[in-house]
């Protein structure tokens, strides 16, 4: 094929050197002539060496010839949109047509300068774009060679409106849908936001928002929908499997275990579903997700609507700032600042209730994440939160629920604790921790507790019920519901 023998030969090569010789000579019309020729001969060289099966270094030579025409013809195109608006504001562009709209003989007119007023709109936003983030151009060109993704007029057209990287790929280029979160946001989120203490972070990815929550005390769950071989601090490995699939245990759907909190950046190409799964089917009571804004909106996608209009977030968390960019896994490209505006939006039943009505009113709270970075994270397994106006450097703030004293919270879950006690072969520190989604604190003052008293005892490392246990437990059947269990098979114990 002639475009195969011109790829291979020197000619594409000068035609492109012409023409970044005349880009540089201020000749941005006759560049954009040449380049724009160099990018189709080249484009069509690359897809007949793919068609072919040709070997991998032509198609790369292709790709890269057509990055370098289409790198010249953009930039033509961002110094003719400068030309033109330099001379509206000295009043130097006529639009043309008789009367002459623009008096004098330096006047001139968009066919003058080369361009009809269709693609002058689009060479404004790209020119737009590379004075905003200097170096535009080139990242995106640069990002779609290094993802073996052809450096499109397409791709670049599409980036010069929105972000570079989440916003340029299609589906198939986003892979898996790993985006990792930045770790402002999340410092953020425990600074504002308390959780019980065992939370479930069930898309881990690489573990971006395991390792702060963690760092603030937290016992974290995890799980994603590919093996990521993450695991947490206390070794506990991920779960695999597709969160849509996921169906809550027995132990919760009976009342007999509380669900954990959950907290995560869900993948935005299923966040509709992703949210609506995590409301019906685990009824968290809290659960903080990190979304577009633009979930704010939308009314024709049942799941949205449920999400939104059946049970609404308490809280919406508006990143004033936008946050730094969550580039694809695996990006190898240069970096650049989001066009995403972001928030954490934040779920919560009422004490004892099955819904998140809250009057279908989330409250809207302006924050930027730099004035939270140096702030403490809010205790584990308290819950509640804090306004963002009451944290102050090197200052205290108060909270907007009482906190409780470790008595006070040994007392509430000491009948809880013994039943689920009772249910385990046995049980350490962790797995209780984990099972009834309490605080450090909490469950060894339980422990100390309950050794102290008889009720249970250490056995090969972990902890077991006693006959005195079992007695407790019995005493105080009237005032549970305990009928899951034989309390009877104590009698011998």
């Amino acid at each position: 094929m002639n475009d195969l023998a011109t790829l291979e030969s020197s000619e594409l090569v000068t035609t492109i050197k012409r023409a970044q010789a005349l880009l540089a000579d201020g000749d941005a019309h006759a560049a954009l002539m040449l380049a724009s020729g160099a990018y189709d001969q080249a484009k069509a060289a690359g897809g007949y060496a793919e068609r072919v099966k040709a070997s991998r270094t032509l198609v790369d030579k292709a790709r890269r010839l057509q990055a370098d025409a289409l790198r010249i013809e953009a930039l033509s195109y961002c110094a003719m949109a400068d030309a033109v608006d330099e001379a509206q504001e000295k009043g130097a562009i006529s639009r043309g047509g008789r009367p002459k709209t623009v008096d004098g003989d330096d006047s001139f007119t968009l066919v003058d300068v080369g361009i009809d007023r269709d693609h002058l709109y689009q060479a404004r936003k790209l020119r737009n774009a590379e004075k905003a983030n200097p170096g535009f151009v080139d990242d995106v060109i640069e990002a779609r060679l290094s993802e073996g993704l052809e450096p499109s007029r397409a791709s670049l057209k599409k980036a010069a409106g929105h972000a570079v990287g989440t916003k340029t790929a299609t589906k198939d280029e986003r892979g898996d849908d790993l985006y990792e979160t930045p770790i402002e946001a999340v410092r953020a989120l425990l600074a504002l936001e308390s959780f019980v203490s065992h939370v479930w972070e069930p898309s881990v990815g690489r573990g971006a928002i395991l390792r702060p929550l963690e760092a603030a005390g937290y016992d974290v769950r995890i799980s994603d929908a590919v093996e990521r071989g993450i695991s947490t601090q206390d070794g506990e490995v991920q779960g695999v499997g597709d969160f849509l699939q996921m169906r809550a245990d027995e132990d919760f759907a009976a009342g007999m275990r509380s669900s954990p909190d959950i907290i995560t950046n869900p993948p935005y190409g299923i966040a509709n579903a992703y949210i609506a799964h995590a409301l019906s089917e685990f009824r968290p009571g809290k659960m903080a997700m990190l979304l577009n804004l633009n979930f704010l909106a939308g009314f024709d996608d049942p799941d949205r609507c449920f999400c939104m209009d059946e049970n609404p977030p308490s809280r919406i968390y508006v990143f004033t700032r936008r946050l730094p960019m969550m580039h694809r896994d695996g990006w190898e490209g240069n970096k650049a600042s989001s066009q995403m505006n972001t928030g954490w939006f934040v779920w919560e039943r009422e004490l004892g209730g099955t819904r998140y009505d809250h009057e279908g009113y989330p409250e809207i709270i302006r924050i930027d994440w730099q004035a939270l970075q140096s702030a403490d994270p809010l205790p584990p397994g308290e819950g509640g939160h804090v306004s963002p106006l009451k944290i102050r450097p090197d200052e205290d703030f108060t909270r907007e629920t009482p906190r409780k004293t470790l008595d006070e919270r040994v007392d509430e879950e000491r009948v809880r604790a013994l039943i689920w006690i009772a249910e385990q072969d046995g049980f350490t520190s962790a797995s209780m921790r984990r099972g009834l989604g309490l605080r450090s604190s909490t469950v060894d003052a339980l422990i100390a507790e309950f050794g102290e008293r008889g009720y249970i005892a250490q056995f090969d490392d972990v902890w077991r019920i006693t006959g005195d246990g079992w007695a407790a437990l019995r005493a105080c059947a009237g005032a549970v519901a305990i009928d899951a269990l034989d309390v009877e098979k104590a009698v011998a114990a």
